[in-house]
């Protein structure tokens, strides 16, 4: 789905206003955060934490590894 959207100035800064049906697709509200990755000519904004895979990769990694340590900690 492509939407032309304005780019407005919001205080000393610039801003967009995400139209609500995309809102409504990502499944956000007001205060929920968005991430922005991208390029030169090109942005993406997601909901779900780009890194956040990698960084279960490695937690599952050491939940293995540490197991009794982590049940002792966790006691």
């Amino acid at each position: 789905m492509a939407k032309k959207i304005k780019v407005r100035k919001i205080g000393n800064s610039l801003g967009i206003i995400l139209p609500k049906e995309f809102m409504d697709e990502l499944r956000v509200e007001e205060g929920d955060s968005l991430y922005c990755t991208g390029g030169k000519k090109e942005i993406k904004l997601t909901a779900d934490n780009p890194g956040f895979a990698d960084d279960l990769a490695v937690f599952k990694a050491l939940n293995k590894r540490y197991r009794n340590a982590l049940g002792e900690l966790a006691k």
